[in-house]
């Protein structure tokens, strides 16, 4: 991969890992598109690591908060909102783990085809706007039920598919059980965090079985462009989600898949 290649693809997929868009879409169809080779496994896991210290970074006080409150409810200290928010992150990873360990190989090599993208995109899309207009958005993330992370959680693992959207169903599916638009972007981000790190685990021992070569300054610099763009995204994507709503990612997601259908028409 030259320079130019690992700057526009570290980028896309900082800025669309936490939108409702797909990420995975967008780092398979646009080496397809513009006719580039895959980029491999190996600046997968980098981008992907760059996105996670973003999320990281930026919920850092709430992390620090909710990581305290659970070991204290642990040891015997009680529970309290932040403890219960935390256990709901944990039971809502606990789905999409499972399914990645046991599917993900298949869905692979089934479905990371731009046909099921382009469907994908399309049919998600349209669900997250059925939700956004239905939903009543009169709770924050900690009003959450265990029946709401359930739902969450075993939705979320449609995200295998590509195109689907981690951010995009879990947002949607937030959004159903009565989240603020805010709320249910919180929550999805929040959620990210265990899902990157699981994902990067399973694709690191993936890359060393493969035995890919590997050019660590390019790592690095994808790193870094992944981690800013993903980190001014979460920014700038909370502060406008309750003015914008989700009706530009639904148009968007849709022209996305309409355009997919007709450059392989």
């Amino acid at each position: 991969m030259d320079n130019l290649h690992i700057i526009i693809l570290a980028i896309v997929q900082g800025l669309t890992e936490f939108l409702p868009i797909s990420s995975s879409a967008h780092l398979v169809l646009l080496p397809r598109i513009l006719n580039w080779p895959d980029q491999g496994l190996v600046f997968d896991v980098a981008v992907h690591f760059g996105s996670l210290l973003a999320v990281l970074t930026y919920f850092r006080a709430e992390v620090g908060r909710m990581t305290k409150s659970w070991v204290a409810s642990l040891a015997g200290g009680g529970s309290d909102q932040d403890s219960l928010l935390a256990w709901w992150v944990i039971i809502g990873t606990l789905p999409v783990v499972a399914a990645g360990f046991l599917l993900q190989g298949p869905i692979e090599e089934k479905l990371r085809s731009p046909w099921v993208i382009a469907v994908a995109s399309i049919a998600f899309g349209l669900l997250l706007w059925f939700a956004d207009i239905r939903s009543r958005r009169d709770r924050c993330e900690y009003q959450l039920r265990l029946k709401d992370v359930l739902i969450i959680g075993c939705c979320q693992a449609l995200a295998l598919i590509p195109g689907t959207s981690r951010a995009g169903i879990t947002i949607t599916m937030g959004l159903f059980v009565g989240l603020t638009r805010k709320a249910a972007a919180r929550f999805s981000f929040l959620l990210a965090m265990p899902v990157i790190f699981a994902s990067g685990i399973l694709q690191t021992i993936r890359m060393f079985t493969e035995l890919e070569e590997i050019a660590w300054a390019d790592l690095l610099m994808a790193v870094v462009l992944s981690a800013v763009a993903a980190g001014l995204c979460i920014h700038f994507f909370l502060r406008l989600v309750d003015r914008l709503g989700m009706l530009p990612f639904v148009i968007y997601r849709v022209l996305l898949g309409v355009a997919i259908i007709v450059i392989l028409s």
